[in-house]
């Protein structure tokens, strides 16, 4: 009986029937239920048979350079599997009961035997973090790495990343690439040992986006707390909206681009995106780190932009149409003069700033404030990295106001 194998497991006159996982203790049995939740039997007076034998396999081997295989079909298409880390490829250390990120993208492979029969398989890590620690230089390095597989023949790709700046990452690669073929980020809420883990699932059908005919970089997350239904989000509108749900990512203004069916495989898409191979693969990592984002709250005091001086560029996330206290606008002025960057963008989320409707956002476009348009927050700092690293100083306005990777909708539809 190995991990991998279909089994029936009948203890204490309970029965349970999957997946064997891999077990961090020789005391018992760890299944993968039908139902998408994980289960541990005491081996202890457990009688246990094999239903099914060698469901995935895991013979595979790893180069000097972090790349690993399994055993080709010519008849699959070939995904990437780039590894960053999180709670998807986590497990928890019993010296702490903390969880922590050690797998590395075989690792992922070995314990999401659904993935087997789907697709051939490339393993990569390109960085074994919480998302808490991503940065810019990692997002570089992911996207290098995307190219190369995409240059090396996959026909498509899939990242797996912590789900706390998902969002960031994902918006990065949208900037970064040009892609012909599919990239998909997913994540797990939960960490694999937890009953409720929600990896297999988001894995399974991240691998399915990543062989669809959108050419897009997208983040493929729960549609429902239910094993039912993944979401397929535009990587630059995804936002997580909650600490712990399942289903915490939403596209912000709009539905998702489109879904995969768990129990089918199939995806199925709502809204416009790109075609595989219509674009020419490319990419472009330059970014320019100095960009900061600032929440304005009531009674900020003017002397907190002091520590701006000198950033290349500053996202402010202002009230409502894109506001800020008047007695913040001549120190933002003195910002612009100085040389740096300022995008104005909205608390709210839903909906566009318009700068030109009171005093105070004339006021702001004045001082050379730039309207963010209806970008999210986080989105528009990632953009304006890559903006400014990418574009002619005198095209930085131009570019931030028009969409570049889908960020920005053609309107903003108010709710009736």
């Amino acid at each position: 009986m190995n991990p991998g194998d279909r089994v029936r497991v009948e203890r204490g006159g309970t029965v349970y029937e999957g997946v064997l996982l891999p077990s961090t203790s020789p005391e018992e049995f760890v299944v993968k239920l039908d139902g998408g939740y994980n289960v541990g039997v005491a081996r202890a007076d457990a009688d246990a048979d094999v239903l099914e034998s060698d469901v995935y396999d895991v013979e595979s081997a790893q180069d000097a350079e972090g790349t690993s295989t399994i055993e080709f079909d010519e008849e699959l298409p070939t995904v990437a599997l780039i590894s960053t880390g999180g709670t998807i490829a986590s497990t928890v250390d019993y010296r702490t009961g903390a969880v922590t990120a050690q797998f590395d993208a075989e690792d992922v492979l070995r314990a999401v035997p659904d993935l087997a029969g789907r697709a051939n398989y490339r393993g990569r890590v390109v960085a074994n973090i919480l998302s808490e620690n991503m940065r810019p230089a990692i997002w570089q390095d992911l996207a290098r790495a995307i190219h190369e597989e995409i240059e090396a023949g996959a026909d498509g790709v899939v990242v797996m990343h912590g789900t706390d700046t998902m969002q960031y990452s994902a918006s990065a690669m949208s900037f970064m690439l040009d892609t012909p073929v599919p990239v998909v980020f997913t994540g797990s809420q939960r960490s694999a040992d937890r009953p409720s883990s929600d990896n297999v699932m988001n894995a399974v059908c991240a691998v399915e986006a990543a062989t669809s005919d959108a050419a897009e970089v997208m983040v493929c997350m729960h549609a429902t707390s239910s094993d039912d239904v993944c979401a397929l989000h535009r990587g630059t509108r995804v936002r997580k909206n909650h600490t712990s749900r399942r289903d915490a990512f939403e596209t912000v203004g709009a539905e998702p681009m489109g879904e995969v069916d768990y129990a089918t495989g199939e995806a199925t898409f709502r809204h416009a995106h790109a075609d595989r191979g219509e674009a020419d693969l490319a990419v472009h990592p330059d970014l320019e780190t100095e960009v900061e984002l600032l929440k304005f709250v009531p009674g900020m005091d003017p002397a907190v932009l002091d520590v701006y001086e000198g950033k290349a560029g500053l996202v402010v996330e202002g009230t409502g149409l894109g506001h800020v206290n008047t007695e913040l606008i001549p120190r933002l002025a003195d910002l612009v003069e100085s040389g740096t960057t300022v995008v104005m963008t909205s608390q709210c989320l839903e909906g566009r700033v318009c700068d030109r409707v009171y005093d105070t956002g004339r006021d702001l476009l004045e001082a050379g404030v730039i309207e963010g348009e209806d970008t999210l927050p986080e989105t528009a700092v990632v953009k304006l990295m890559w903006t400014l690293a990418n574009v002619d100083d005198a095209s930085v306005a131009d570019a931030m106001g028009r969409s570049i990777a889908g960020e920005i909708q053609d309107r903003s539809t108010p709710w009736l």
